[in-house]
């Protein structure tokens, strides 16, 4: 099995490189996703993150608001580390969980969208490690275009993640998005053929199919002796 990492920053177009993904048939396990189904109310996330935060961040139905406490962690680097070392074990065990169900599909390519890939440790477990990069006023401007927010708001949140220039050393595969979605889309084009490679010989072996090869092989070989007897 071959489990891509992608990562990006916040304005990056991350998102969009995901969507690209699965347009082309690639399944992707977007740890955003995994985030906020573990912070759903009466999650074992969602108790931790209560009891550390208070009632004052949950909405009258009792989910916890979002944007609330993004603004809250955005601000203040010691609860965002706070909120990250709570939430990191249930969103380590969703995405692990989210893997295996693809690994018994049978699929052998798998996208990990994850935004916090290095400072979770998990680029380890991907190869390639793709970064979607843009230059730092790109970046900005289109922040605060999307979310309609200031400039300090942007860079404080912007600030708050691994700069995405340092996330470009870490990386196998560089997409410069600072062009037009057109760009982007013939950039992916190259990425893709390096994606859908034929897998090397371990990558093979961690798919299901090679560890129904192997279990195949083994139980074939203990007949043989079986018989030698």
């Amino acid at each position: 099995m071959r489990i891509v990492g992608l990562t990006g920053g916040i304005g990056s177009g991350k998102s969009t490189v995901s969507n690209l993904f699965k347009s082309h048939g690639v399944p992707v396990v977007d740890a955003d996703v995994v985030a906020r189904n573990v912070l759903k109310k009466g999650t074992g996330g969602w108790r931790k993150v209560v009891a550390a935060f208070g009632n004052e961040i949950l909405l009258p139905n009792g989910e916890v608001d979002r944007a609330k406490l993004g603004q809250i962690v955005f601000n203040d680097p010691d609860k965002r580390r706070l909120l990250n070392k709570l939430l990191a074990p249930y969103i380590s065990s969703g995405i692990l969980l989210e893997v295996f169900k693809l690994w018994i599909k049978g699929c052998k390519r798998i996208v990990l969208d994850v935004p916090l890939l290095f400072e979770a440790k998990m680029d380890k477990w991907t190869h390639p490690i793709i970064v979607v990069w843009v230059d730092a006023e790109t970046q900005l401007k289109r922040l605060m275009s999307r979310d309609g927010t200031t400039v300090e708001e942007a860079e404080s949140r912007i600030n708050a993640q691994m700069s995405l220039d340092l996330k470009k050393t870490k990386a196998d595969i560089v997409i410069d998005n600072t062009g037009s979605l057109e760009e982007l889309s013939d950039h992916f084009k190259e990425v893709i053929l390096n994606v859908k490679e034929p897998l090397t010989w371990m990558e093979f072996m961690k798919s299901r199919d090679g560890v129904l090869a192997s279990l195949i092989s083994i139980l074939l070989g203990i007949v043989v002796c079986w018989k030698a007897l």
